[in-house]
C-alpha cells in the first residue's frame, strides 16, 4: 500500500505544476487513445477487469502476467488522408514481472511545400511516433499500479521534436471485479527538443475512470471524470462569444454563474455503456458533453461527442470497430485486431 500512497503523492505533485487545456499543448497524438473499445466509448483510458491488452496500454495499472504473448494491431483512419496506428504486444518475465510493449504512430500525408515567397520547395511528410513500455503490479487483490514509459519523436518537414512522458496509475477492483476504478496521471514530462527552440507542455491530465456491472445483468457502465487538475475547461471563442451587447442599450447579457458550472461540471463527464450478447459480441455506446459543445455545427444538429463500437470475439481473435463523431463532417474509424501468439505455438 505504501507505493499506491507514494503513486498518488506524485500525481498530485504533477497535477500541480502541468494545468493545461486541450489543444493548448504540443504532441497532441499523446492524446489519441490505441485501444478501439475505449474509442467506442468515447474514453481516453478504461477501468475494467479482463485481460485486454489494448485496455492495458492504455491503463498500466491493467498490465497482469494473463497478457503474455498477447498481441493487437490497430488503424485509425482519420481526417484528409491522415492514418494513425498501433502494434501492441505484452510478455510476462520472471523476474522483472509483466510488461507491455507498443508503437503509435501517426502520419498526416505529404504536403506541396513553399518558401517566404511562395515558390514551390517540393513535397513533404508529416509525423508522430510513440514507443510505450508499460509495467504493471498486482499490490494485492484488489491494488494494482501501473506505469507506461513513452519517448515520443515528431517530425515535421525538417523540423523534429522529442519529448519523454510517463503515465501513473493506481486501479482498486472489488472482490467481484464488477466495479473498478483508476487514477490515473497521463503524459507528465517535458520536450527534449524542440520544433523551433520553445518549450511547450506536454497534454498532461489527471483522470478518474471507473466502470460497474450490475449483477445478473448484460451490460456494464462506465465512466470518467477528465482533466481534474483544472475546473475551468471553457474556451471563449472571440468570434463566437458566449456573451452579447444590446446595440441599442449596451447591455451585457452572459449565461449566469449557475449555468457556467453546470457547463463545466459537464465538460469534466463522459459516460458509457457495453452490451455484452454470448460473451462473444460486445456493442458499446459513449457521449461527451465536452466534445460536443467543442465542435457542434452552429444552428446545426449533428452527433459530435456521440461514440459507438462493436466487438467480436471469433475463435480466439477479437475484432473491434468503433467511430467517434469529432464533427458533422468527419469522424474517424478505428479497427483492431487481438489474439494470443500462444494458439500458433501449442
Amino acid at each position: 500500500m505504501k507505493k499506491v500512497v507514494a503513486l498518488l503523492l506524485l500525481l498530485a505533485v504533477a497535477s500541480a505544476t502541468r494545468a493545461q487545456i486541450a489543444g493548448m499543448s504540443t504532441l497532441a497524438i499523446l492524446d489519441m487513445p490505441a485501444s478501439t473499445r475505449s474509442a467506442g466509448l468515447g474514453f481516453d483510458f478504461l477501468s475494467v477487469y479482463g485481460n485486454d491488452i489494448t485496455l492495458a496500454f492504455n491503463n498500466p495499472s491493467l498490465i497482469t502476467p494473463a497478457l503474455n504473448n498477447q498481441l493487437s494491431l490497430g488503424y485509425v483512419n482519420v481526417f484528409s488522408g491522415a492514418n494513425f496506428g498501433s502494434v501492441i504486444y505484452g510478455h510476462n518475465f520472471k523476474h522483472l514481472g509483466a510488461f507491455t510493449f507498443g508503437l503509435q504512430f501517426g502520419s498526416y500525408g505529404r504536403f506541396d511545400g513553399y518558401d517566404q515567397y511562395d515558390q514551390p520547395t517540393g513535397k513533404f511528410s508529416a509525423a508522430d511516433y510513440v514507443m510505450v513500455i508499460g509495467w504493471g503490479h498486482a499490490v494485492d487483490d484488489n491494488v494494482s499500479i501501473g506505469a507506461n514509459f513513452k519517448p515520443v519523436i515528431s517530425h515535421y518537414e525538417a523540423y523534429t521534436a522529442v519529448a519523454l512522458g510517463f503515465d501513473l496509475a493506481a486501479t482498486w477492483m472489488s472482490d467481484n471485479k464488477a466495479f473498478a476504478a483508476t487514477l490515473m496521471g497521463r503524459n507528465i514530462g517535458a520536450q527534449l527538443l524542440t520544433f523551433n527552440g520553445s518549450t511547450e507542455s506536454l497534454p498532461f491530465e489527471l483522470s478518474v475512470a471507473g466502470s460497474y456491472k450490475l449483477q445478473d445483468a448484460p451490460f456494464r457502465l462506465f465512466f470518467a471524470v477528465n482533466d481534474i487538475q483544472k475546473w475551468n475547461l471553457a474556451y471563449d471563442d472571440p468570434l463566437n462569444p458566449t456573451s452579447t451587447t444590446d446595440p441599442f442599450t449596451g447591455v451585457v447579457s452572459k449565461p449566469s454563474d449557475f449555468a457556467r458550472t453546470l457547463d463545466n461540471i459537464g465538460r469534466h463527464l463522459a459516460v458509457g455503456v457495453e452490451l455484452t450478447i454470448r460473451n462473444s459480441i460486445f456493442l458499446r455506446m459513449g457521449y461527451s458533453y465536452r466534445q460536443m459543445v467543442e465542435m457542434k455545427a452552429a444552428d446545426r444538429f449533428n452527433t459530435s461527442g456521440f461514440s459507438f463500437g462493436l466487438g467480436i470475439t471469433v475463435k480466439g481473435f477479437e475484432l473491434c470497430y468503433s467511430r467517434n463523431n469529432y464533427h458533422l463532417s468527419q469522424a474517424p474509424n478505428y479497427i483492431s485486431v487481438s489474439t494470443s501468439l500462444d494458439r500458433f505455438f501449442h
